[in-house]
């Protein structure tokens, strides 16, 4: 579990319309050399076929680096592509069947990783019991990359989830260089995941290392 908190410190989660017509590999990849731990590849509107394709590419392209690819929402997407695991929301196939099709398939000799989107103790105790890796806590801060939320947390909303559960959390949602040193302060967090901070900045790996400084420049932190 050690490992896990480590590949969740910087967690990049894509979106190709924040790129301003950048190539998303090479985008992704600046990132990782910046200091990014942990991907999530998230295409909501994108063919299946074409999904594949692309967590196939950035699979090949991340390994070398030890970054591990997940994917968003599509268990079968993350399969075929060889990807590191998947990640789901509360309305999306329950955490109890995907951990159960991760965990029957386990097609490449290792345990795939599943992580679940929360907005309460209460969700954070029942997908750590359903069998998650690591949750994502949020929404914390006001976001436009996510609409189908009600109400912000926050980092108190955070700190009720870390302290509900003995597996890694990430917080997720409007995070970036102005907010993230709050964020640093919570006991327990694993790590952030960052959209639009890294993404739509002019230079991505800049973007990244800055973050990643700040994350770890907080004393509490490991």
């Amino acid at each position: 579990m050690s490992d896990i908190r480590k590949q969740l410190a910087l967690y990049l989660v894509t979106d190709r319309s924040l790129l301003k017509g950048r190539e998303l590999v090479a985008c992704v990849l600046e990132a990782v050399w910046g200091g990014v731990t942990m991907v999530q590849l998230r295409e909501k509107d994108c063919p299946a076929n074409e999904f594949v394709h692309l967590a196939a590419r950035l699979k090949e392209v991340l390994a070398p680096h030890g970054v591990p690819l997940i994917i968003n929402d599509r268990i079968d997407v993350a399969l075929a592509a060889r990807a590191d695991g998947a990640h789901i929301g509360q309305s999306d196939i329950p955490a109890t069947d995907a951990r159960r099709l991760l965990r029957r398939t386990r097609p490449f000799g290792k345990r795939l990783l599943l992580g679940v989107s929360v907005q309460n103790a209460a969700e954070a105790r029942q997908a750590e019991k359903d069998g998650a890796d690591y949750l994502g806590a949020g929404v914390v801060y006001p976001t436009n990359t996510k609409t189908d939320y009600q109400d912000t947390i926050g980092a108190n909303g955070v700190k009720e989830i870390c302290a509900a559960v003995r597996i890694p959390v990430i917080a997720i949602g409007g995070i970036n260089k102005t907010n993230i040193l709050e964020l640093a302060g919570v006991p327990l967090l694993a790590g952030t995941s960052i959209v639009s901070a890294i993404l739509s900045a002019d230079d991505v790996r800049s973007a990244a290392r800055e973050l990643k400084t700040l994350w770890e420049g907080t004393p509490c932190r490991p």
